[in-house]
């Protein structure tokens, strides 16, 4: 069959199993799409790309609501939204939306509600539920709490970068992932959510605690207490400095990897979250595109994980530090966790409803 009556078959046969085609004439569906993943109900604007044998598009998901939109081996949740932009290895949780002229890259994970402006760009970056980016942002190798809901959620204003190369050695180092809050309270959705004022960033790797707030228009370099108010003036310096024959201190390298070893942490304590617990519900439910969804979430978490791995070894071998492997971190145990499921609930509603006991049970898992 001639490649372009290819292509008008599958849009045609989106369109006869319910997937709504604003403009076919301006809809491109590579070879590779599994259709069947492609749901009825979602709907295509013009303008729209999908390529990918992974590309999945949940009911009343929507693509190219302002413009055009590339979607590449990425999968959007019932609800999400993409207004334009590119999107690559990429997954939203029902409900996120990612804004115009996005430009998300591997290792991009946005959770239920969250959401960013225009002209943002994320690599290796998970927001948990409810998290909000201005405009004008660049997260790559982020883990940021949401928030407790849509109206108390955590926000990144515009004009923010994490900073997430230093220049040591040969050819510099990426060990530098920033977590803002943690896993095993922020899957639970019940910590005061964390403010980062714009036109600032930070210097990872650092870490940021529930309910802090950065003023705007700073670069921050340390670590930012819970419940802290934070801001700082940018040092005076002016030293030689060969970027190659430099050698980072001692603290330093203990603090890289105290940071990485940590953040690694929370990413395996974020894959049992939905070994054990996100996956089991949306199959109690029989929410065939919700557990697809979950399953590539899971390795999608697993590349991150090797991706910190790989990027702290190549610091610490460069300066005769030990390394790490996969088999240092071991998942948390949630086999015992005794709780009411409720399918039916979504998930953002599920835990809203938990008890304090069984908030107790997950939180004391999930830390150990």
């Amino acid at each position: 069959m001639p490649q372009n009556q290819e292509l008008d078959t599958n849009i045609q046969n989106l369109i006869a199993s319910g997937v709504k085609i604003i403009d076919p004439r301006q809809v491109y569906i590579a070879p590779d799409i599994n259709l069947s993943r492609i749901y009825p109900d979602s709907i295509l604007y013009p303008g729209t790309r999908l390529e990918g044998e992974r590309t999945l598009i949940a009911p009343n998901a929507k693509v190219g609501t302002e413009g055009p939109a590339i979607l590449k081996n990425a999968l959007l949740g019932e609800g999400a939204e993409v207004a334009s932009g590119f999107l690559t290895d990429t997954i939203l949780l029902p409900g996120a939306k990612a804004g115009a002229n996005a430009h998300f890259r591997a290792g991009t994970l946005l959770e239920e509600g969250a959401s960013t402006a225009h002209a943002v760009g994320l690599k290796q970056t998970i927001l948990l539920s409810w998290a909000t980016l201005g405009s004008l942002i660049n997260f790559c190798d982020v883990l940021l709490y949401g928030g407790r809901s849509r109206k108390e959620h955590s926000e990144v204003g515009s004009g923010f970068i994490h900073f997430n190369f230093t220049p040591w050695g040969k050819s510099g180092d990426k060990a530098t992932a920033s977590l803002f809050g943690d896993v095993a309270n922020g899957v639970l959705m019940d910590q005061p959510p964390i403010f980062l004022g714009g036109v600032s960033g930070i210097v990872g790797p650092c870490q940021v605690g529930f309910g802090a707030t950065t003023i705007a228009g700073q670069t921050i370099r340390r670590d930012v207490p819970p419940e802290t108010m934070y801001g700082s003036t940018a040092p005076e310096l002016n030293r030689p400095f060969n970027h190659q024959t430099s050698r980072p201190s001692d603290n330093h390298r203990t603090r890289k990897r105290e940071r990485n070893l940590a953040y690694i942490h929370e990413l395996v304590t974020l894959k049992a979250w939905y070994q054990s617990v996100r996956i089991k519900r949306s199959q109690l439910a029989s929410d065939q595109p919700l557990t697809l969804i979950y399953q590539e979430a899971i390795n999608l978490i697993e590349g991150c994980i090797e991706e910190r791995i790989k990027r702290y070894n190549s610091f610490a071998t460069e300066w005769g530090d030990a390394t790490i492997s996969r088999e240092d971190f071991t998942a948390p145990d949630l086999s015992e966790l005794s709780l009411d499921w409720k399918p039916t609930l979504s998930h953002c509603e599920w835990v809203w409803q938990l008890s304090d006991e069984e908030k107790s049970q997950i939180r004391h898992a999930l830390s150990n």
